[in-house]
C-alpha cells in the first residue's frame, strides 16, 4: 500500500454521519464533527509529507492530530510526554505536538518512505529511540481483523482504559473507529470511581486491560459491579494467570459479557492471536488462534507470525525512515506449543540465562514458584539470578536453588511490596535486576505496608486503594517521617506525585485536625471516666469525626470497603468483649454481639462502638444499591443534608433517659451525619448551616455544659482548619493516641477499676493510656508481620 491509499478510519469518518464518535469531559463529537476537525488539522500540517511527533493523551486533540497526520500521509510518532525530548534528539521531527504545536522545520528535512505511516515504541524499549515502523496497510489490516473477531458494532462504545501511545490502547481506537463505534475518552484509572461513572452514564460496552489492570479490578470489587451495558472484556499485554482467566471468563458468562484473551506485539501493529471465549475455561493457558488474515506457526520451538499487519521493520535513527520493508515474517521471540487446535506461549527465547553452565528458564522459575505460593519477578544474566519476591525472599532463594541447582551466591532474592512496572503495566525487569537501596522506606513501601496491598501502581491514591480513617493515621505518621510536611490533599494524590515531593520540614509542622481531635477526645474520655477531671463529650465528638472520615475516605461508597471498615472495628471489639465475658460479670453476650444499646442488659460503656458499627453496616446496605451510590456521587451535599434530616427525625422520636436519647444508635447517629455533612460543606454558608444545627440541637440537651462545649468547639475547629500547627515533639504522641484510640477505649474499662481508689487518678489515667497504646502497637506489629 502506498501513502496515497485509503485508510478507512482516518479518511472516511464522514460516512458515519451523526453517529457518536467521541465522548470527552467537555462534550461529545459526532463522526461528521470529528471529520471536520481532522480535515482542519490535516490542512494545517500541509501537503508536504512531514515527520510529526505527537505526545498522545487520551483526549480529543490527540486523536484529531493522530487522524489528521494519517489522513495527510504524514508519518506520525506516538509517544508519552516523557519520551518527547529523547525522540526529538534522535529523530529531529518536523512538527512536535505536545499540548501546543511546534513547527521545527518548514516542509521536511527527512526522506520518508512512501509506505511509512506510524512509529511506535515497543513495550520493552520505553527509554530507547528504537521504534517500530508501521504502514497504513498494517494499521488497516489489524483494525479490520480486530473488528471482525470481536464483532465490534456501530452501536458499541469503548472506553480508553489504556494509553493512546501504547499499541494495545491505539488498536482499541483504530478498530472501533473503523467500525463506526463510539469512544469514551478518559485518562482516569480503573480504580477511580469517576471511571465507572463514565462507564455507566455512557453505556460502555467494552473494557480493555493488561494483567495489572485486572489486579486493580480485583482490588475494587469489579465482580460485584452492576454493568448492564458491558458486552465484552479483552486482556492482552502479558500473561494473565490461568486461574484468573477461568475466573473472569466464568464471571463474564454469568454476567452476560464475553472475555477475550489476546496475544500481540507492537511489531504486529497490535494483535496476532486471540482465545475464543468458549475456550477460556478449558484452555486458560493458551493464546488461542491466529487473528483473521494472519498465520501462526512454530519453527524450532519459536512462535512465528505472518500477516498483513507485520511491521515494515525497526527504526533506530532518522535515516531509517527512508527504508522500505525489511521484515517479512515476525519471529516473536516467544517459545510456543500447539495442542488441541490452539497455540500457547511456554516461555521467552531471550529469557534464558546460563550461570555456572546451567541453562535456566526465567519464566519457568516464576511459574514454579507461583505453584509454591510465591509471586516473583526473575531477572538475571550468566553471572546469576536477581529475583524480586512478594513474600519470603529467603524461602524463594532456597526454592530456586533447589529447582535450578545453582549455588547460593548465584541467586540474589530480595523482598518487595510491589513489582516495578513499565507504563503499560508490564513488569520492568531492568528495574528488578537493579534493586533499590533498602536503607530507607519508600512511599510505595509505606502504602503497601499500611494498606496491606501487594501492588501499588503509580496512579493509585490512598483513597482509591481503600484507605480509611484508622489507617489514615498510620499512613500520615509514616509519610511525615519520610517526607516531612504533607500537602492537605495527599490522600487523593497519586503515589507518583507523592514520590516527587521534596522533603520539607516546617518549624511548626502541620497535622490533620481529625488526628488532633481523635487524640484529644480519647484523652478526655479516659480522664473523665477515671475521675482525673470532668470534661465530657469526647465520645460524641469522636462520632462527628467518624462521620467526617466516612464521607472523606469511604465515599463514593463501595459496600465492601464500608464492610471492611466496620469489620476493623467490630471484630477486635467482639474478640475483646468475648474475653471480658469470661473474666467479669458486667459484660454480657449482648455486648459481644454489639446490640446492648438496644437490649440494655450488659455494660453500657461500649455504646460508642455499637453506634459506629451499626451506622457503617447500614451504609453498606444502602450503598449496595447502585442508584444510591450514583446519587451520592453527583449530589454529595444534598445527600448529606437529607441524611442529617433523617437522623434528626429519628433522634426526636427517642424517648427515655439520657442514655437512650444520646448513647444509642437511634439517638446518636445524627452526630455521624453531622460530621458527614460538615465534610461535604466547602462553602461558608454551608459551614454556617452546620454550626446552626449543632447550636440548635446541643445546648440544653447534653446534661453537662462541658460536654456541649467540647462538641461545639470541636466541630467548629473541624470546619475551620483542615490542619493545625503543633510542636514537632507532639507529632508522634498525637498520632499514636489517635491511632490507638479504639484500643484505649476498649481496654481502659478493664484497667482502671482495679487501680481505684488506691492509685492517684492522674496515674490511673496515664496507665490506661499506656496500656491501650501498647495493645494497639502489638496488634499493629503482628498484623504487619502476618502480611
Amino acid at each position: 500500500m502506498t501513502a496515497t491509499a485509503d485508510l478507512g478510519f482516518a479518511d472516511n469518518l464522514a460516512v458515519h454521519g451523526d453517529r457518536l464518535a467521541l465522548v470527552a469531559p467537555d462534550g461529545a463529537l459526532t463522526y461528521a464533527e470529528l471529520d471536520r476537525r481532522v480535515a482542519a488539522a490535516a490542512e494545517r500540517l500541509g501537503t508536504t509529507r512531514r515527520l510529526v511527533l505527537l505526545a498522545a493523551e487520551n483526549d480529543v486533540e490527540s486523536i484529531v492530530c493522530y487522524l489528521a497526520a494519517l489522513r495527510g500521509r504524514h508519518p506520525v510518532v506516538l509517544a508519552a510526554a516523557a519520551q518527547v525530548p529523547g525522540l526529538v534528539a534522535a529523530y529531529d521531527p518536523d512538527v512536535v505536538i505536545s499540548g501546543s504545536w511546534t513547527e521545527r522545520h518548514e516542509g521536511t528535512v527527512h526522506e520518508l518512505h512512501p509506505e511509512l505511516a506510524l512509529l511506535l515504541s515497543t513495550s520493552g524499549t520505553t527509554g530507547s529511540p528504537k521504534l517500530v515502523r508501521l504502514s497504513a496497510d498494517n494499521l488497516a489490516a489489524n483494525a479490520a481483523s480486530i473488528g471482525s473477531y470481536l464483532d465490534i458494532r456501530a452501536s458499541d462504545r469503548a472506553i480508553t482504559s489504556l494509553p493512546l501511545h501504547y499499541c494495545y490502547g491505539l488498536s482499541v481506537v483504530n478498530s472501533n473507529l473503523a467500525r463506526g463505534a463510539g469512544l469514551v475518552l478518559t485518562g482516569r484509572s480503573v480504580i477511580e470511581p469517576e471511571f465507572w461513572d463514565l462507564v455507566r452514564s455512557h453505556g460502555v460496552t467494552s473494557l480493555h486491560g493488561v494483567p495489572h489492570t485486572f489486579g486493580l479490578l480485583d482490588s475494587i470489587g469489579f465482580e460485584d459491579m452492576d454493568l448492564p451495558s458491558l458486552r465484552y472484556v479483552t486482556q492482552a499485554g502479558g500473561r494473565l494467570a490461568p486461574a484468573d482467566v477461568v475466573r473472569y471468563a466464568s464471571l463474564g458468562a454469568a454476567r452476560g459479557w464475553q472475555f477475550f484473551v489476546m496475544y500481540g506485539q507492537t511489531e504486529a501493529t497490535a494483535r496476532m492471536a486471540y482465545l475464543p471465549p468458549s475456550l477460556a475455561v478449558t484452555h486458560p493457558s493458551a493464546i488461542g488462534v491466529a487473528v483473521p488474515g494472519g498465520e501462526l506457526s512454530i519453527d524450532d520451538g519459536e512462535l512465528v507470525y505472518r500477516g498483513a499487519n507485520v511491521m515494515l521493520g525497526y527504526a533506530r535513527c532518522a535515516d531509517d525512515l527512508a527504508l522500505g520493508r525489511t521484515t517479512f515474517e515476525l519471529r516473536t521471540g516467544d517459545l510456543g506449543s500447539f495442542e488441541d487446535g490452539v497455540f500457547s506461549v511456554t516461555g521467552r527465547k531471550n529469557r534464558f540465562v546460563k550461570p555456572f553452565g546451567l541453562r535456566v528458564d526465567l519464566d519457568q522459575v516464576e511459574r514454579s514458584l507461583l505453584a509454591d505460593g510465591l509471586r516473583v519477578a526473575c531477572s538475571g544474566d550468566d553471572e546469576g539470578l536477581v529475583v524480586a519476591v512478594l513474600g519470603d525472599a529467603d524461602r524463594a532463594a532456597r526454592l530456586i536453588r533447589a529447582l535450578t541447582g545453582l549455588p547460593a551466591p548465584a541467586v540474589r532474592a530480595y523482598a518487595v511490596t510491589s513489582f516495578p512496572l513499565l507504563s503499560n503495566g508490564k513488569i520492568d525487569y531492568r528495574a528488578v535486576a537493579a534493586p533499590p537501596d533498602r536503607s530507607s522506606a519508600s512511599v510505595r513501601e509505606v502504602f503497601a505496608s499500611v494498606l496491606g496491598v501487594r501492588s501499588v501502581p503509580s496512579d493509585a491514591t490512598f483513597t482509591s486503594l481503600g484507605g480509611d480513617s484508622l489507617r489514615y493515621v498510620q499512613m500520615t505518621v509514616q509519610l511525615q517521617r519520610l517526607l516531612g510536611d504533607l500537602p492537605g490533599d495527599w490522600p487523593t494524590m497519586p503515589v507518583s506525585a507523592l514520590e516527587s515531593l521534596r522533603a520539607t520540614h516546617r518549624r511548626l509542622p502541620m497535622i490533620d485536625t481529625t488526628i488532633v481531635l481523635r487524640a484529644l477526645s480519647i484523652l478526655l474520655i479516659v480522664g473523665s471516666h477515671v475521675g482525673f477531671f470532668k470534661l465530657l463529650g469526647g465520645a460524641h465528638l469522636l462520632l462527628v469525626v467518624a462521620g467526617w472520615n466516612l464521607a472523606r475516605f469511604l465515599l463514593p461508597a463501595r459496600p465492601r470497603h464500608i464492610l471492611r471498615a466496620a469489620a476493623l472495628i467490630a471484630v477486635p471489639t467482639s474478640l475483646w468483649l468475648g474475653y471480658r465475658v469470661a473474666v467479669t460479670d458486667d459484660v454480657t453476650l449482648d455486648n459481644v454481639l454489639l446490640v446492648n444499646n438496644f437490649t440494655r442488659v450488659g455494660a453500657a460503656g461500649y455504646w460508642f462502638v455499637e453506634v459506629l458499627v451499626h451506622v457503617l453496616l447500614l451504609c453498606a446496605l444502602v450503598f449496595a444499591v447502585p442508584a444510591v451510590r450514583r446519587f451520592e456521587q453527583r449530589h454529595g451535599y444534598a445527600f448529606a443534608l437529607a441524611l442529617l434530616g433523617l437522623t434528626l427525625a429519628l433522634r426526636l422520636t427517642v424517648e427515655g433517659d439520657f442514655f437512650a436519647r444520646n448513647m444509642t444508635t437511634l439517638g446518636a447517629a445524627w452526630f455521624i451525619a453531622l460530621g458527614w455533612l460538615a465534610q461535604r460543606s466547602p462553602a461558608v454558608w454551608q459551614k454556617c448551616l452546620v454550626v446552626a444545627v449543632v447550636v440548635a440541637m446541643v445546648p440544653g440537651r447534653m446534661e453537662d455544659l462541658s460536654r456541649e462545649i467540647v462538641i461545639i468547639a470541636g466541630l467548629i475547629l473541624l470546619l475551620s482548619l483542615s490542619r493545625v500547627p503543633v510542636p514537632r515533639g507532639l507529632l508522634t504522641p498525637l498520632s499514636l493516641l489517635a491511632g490507638a484510640s479504639l484500643a484505649i477505649y476498649l481496654t481502659h474499662y478493664a484497667v482502671f477499676p482495679p487501680l481505684q481508689p488506691q492509685v492517684p487518678a492522674a496515674v490511673v489515667w496515664a496507665v490506661c493510656i499506656a496500656v491501650g497504646c501498647a495493645v494497639w502497637f502489638a496488634i499493629t506489629r503482628a498484623v504487619t508481620a502476618a502480611r
